[in-house]
């Protein structure tokens, strides 16, 4: 969901870790030569959408790397059965007041950029959270910090890297 903190999260989490990062929404951008809200603008969401399901999958082809997907990647099915099937996934679940507060501004989200804001926010994350349900852990954030959310990520890949072991 958009505003949860992914990019943020994700720079952090493959910094301490030591892997790359890869946020798909940035990636879009630069091979487009424009900003999302410009894409959805001048090519339409369903151009988005095609652009964000080539890039996921070719940032999924990459080990050793965090991904930071935009919110509706997920709902994707072949960006979404790719990653249940040989990725970690995680469901940063946050409160719909907190967000609407934190993109309450912002210029830079397409869905977003109408009247009701808040109404649109409820209903994205209505119609999305029985998918994000089938990420491999859901992380409630509303009291945590960004330290804190990254402890957890971080002790769940190493939970998982034991486990998983060739």
């Amino acid at each position: 969901m958009m505003g949860v903190g992914k990019s943020t999260l994700g720079k952090i989490v493959a910094k301490k870790l030591d892997l790359k990062f890869a946020d798909t929404d940035l990636n879009i951008e630069k091979n487009c030569s424009m900003k999302i809200l410009e894409i959805f603008k001048n090519k339409g969401e369903d151009f988005f959408r095609s652009e964000e399901e080539k890039e996921a999958l070719e940032c999924l082809k990459k080990n050793n790397t965090v991904i930071a997907l935009g919110g509706g990647a997920f709902m994707n099915k072949n960006i979404r059965s790719l990653i249940l099937k040989n990725s970690l996934s995680f469901w940063l679940d946050l409160n719909l007041n907190i967000i609407n507060k934190r993109v309450k501004w912002s210029k830079k989200r397409p869905l977003l950029n109408q009247k009701k804001e808040e109404e649109i926010i409820k209903k994205l994350y209505s119609e999305r959270k029985n998918i994000y349900k089938l990420a491999k852990y859901k992380i409630n954030c509303n009291k945590l910090s960004k330290t804190a959310i990254t402890k957890k990520i971080i002790l769940f890949y190493e939970n998982y890297k034991i486990k998983h072991k060739n």
